[in-house]
């Protein structure tokens, strides 16, 4: 992965830690990160370039007004205020090329100097084992503090580790030999017919991330709910309100000059046209 940097701009070591999403189902991730980029006011720093991305370009995501600057697939973002620095990514990865693009977004995040990396993304509701009939979407999570996953300080939050994630299992296990160095054999495709709910996992974007930046020595964590397809502007609401309880910011700190809302991206509202009333959640 290789950089333009901004004129004028630099990476920031009071920015070590970095937030991006793992695109799948709804685009949650990518949705939560465009509203902390927009309500932190984050600088873009540099246009990235990596080549298992495909490539596409539009108009400025963040306004506040259409002035003509291009937004491309990978572009960097830090806010020295919020001390956070962000990567959006606005298309997918070529099939086939998820791990060599986990791997070089790692290596990329070491050459910069981040050290802990949250990682947003959602998970597809029908694959889910219990459905949660409460009001609130409950946050799920994937930490590198231990083997298993599990975070003791993200319990204190109310999040439940995803417990599909075991790195024992055949899938995860072949994918950490993967980001590790190892060589694809056909014994690791196995047999479909037997593909269990834990290959469904170990398949997303956001598990080649998580095993590519643990790999690294890095600290990483995932930021995770369920959705279905449609308008999922309340889940990119509420994973942005948990990562400021995961970075210990109150979301007041993200929503500028005191206000109680966030800052809504100039790029939303052709699409999605009015926020909804985030005070029904």
């Amino acid at each position: 992965m290789e950089s333009a940097v901004v004129e004028g701009e630099s990476f920031s070591p009071s920015c070590p830690t970095l937030i991006m999403p793992a695109l799948s189902i709804g685009n949650v991730g990518q949705l939560a990160v465009d509203l902390l980029i927009s309500s932190a006011r984050a600088r873009r720093v540099a246009y990235l370039d990596e080549p298992s991305v495909l490539p596409c370009a539009g108009n400025d995501a963040f306004g506040p007004d259409a002035v003509g600057d291009l937004a491309l697939a990978l572009e960097a973002y830090e806010s020295t205020s919020h001390r956070l620095a962000f990567i959006q990514q606005r298309s997918p990865v070529i099939t086939g090329m998820m791990v060599s693009f986990a791997k070089n977004v790692a290596d990329f995040m070491r050459s910069i100097g981040k050290n802990h990396i949250v990682i947003l993304s959602s998970l597809d509701s029908g694959k889910r084992r219990v459905i949660d009939a409460s009001s609130d979407m409950q946050v799920y999570y994937l930490s590198s503090c231990n083997e298993d996953g599990s975070d003791p300080e993200y319990e204190k939050l109310g999040w439940k580790k995803l417990e599909e994630y075991d790195p024992s299992h055949k899938r995860w296990s072949c994918l950490t030999d993967l980001v590790e160095g190892g060589v694809f054999s056909e014994d690791m495709v196995g047999d479909t017919d037997e593909m269990t709910v834990n290959d469904y996992y170990a398949s997303l974007p956001f598990a080649a991330l998580f095993s590519a930046c643990k790999a690294k020595g890095l600290k990483v964590s995932c930021v995770l709910c369920y959705c279905s397809e449609g308008d999922n502007m309340p889940e990119s609401f509420q994973l942005a309100e948990a990562v400021c309880k995961l970075l210990g910011h109150g979301p007041e700190k993200f929503h500028g000059n005191g206000s109680n809302e966030w800052t809504v991206p100039l790029s939303w509202k052709s699409v999605y046209g009015p926020p909804p009333d985030m005070s029904i959640f």
